[in-house]
């Protein structure tokens, strides 16, 4: 994959990668583009979408840390692989939400 056209997303948005992948989306499904055309779509799309997995994984894990604290912190906080609540998702002590 070229590392141009991932660094173009980098700091892209969620919302303006999605809509473009489903722009690309659809036009590649009415079948009438040159198949150069849609190699290169198919290329693009694979990178905005690679985009989007990485920001929606960012941010469930930013929601798993909340949850974990029972929303007592009240503070969003960037989720640090290092940190002792790297597995508070995966191991909670209870299932349930308590508001």
């Amino acid at each position: 994959m070229d590392n141009d056209k991932q660094q173009e997303c980098k700091d892209m948005p969620f919302e303006q990668a999605l809509e473009e992948l489903e722009k690309l989306v659809e036009d590649m499904e009415q079948g009438d583009l040159p198949l150069d055309e849609m190699i290169k779509c198919f290329e693009r799309g694979t990178v905005l979408a690679r985009h989007c997995r990485q920001k929606l994984s960012k941010l469930e894990k930013k929601i798993e840390v909340l949850v974990k604290d029972n929303g007592t912190g009240g503070e969003w906080q960037e989720f640090d692989a290092s940190s002792e609540r790297k597995n508070a998702a995966a191991n909670p002590e209870n299932d349930e939400f308590t508001f």
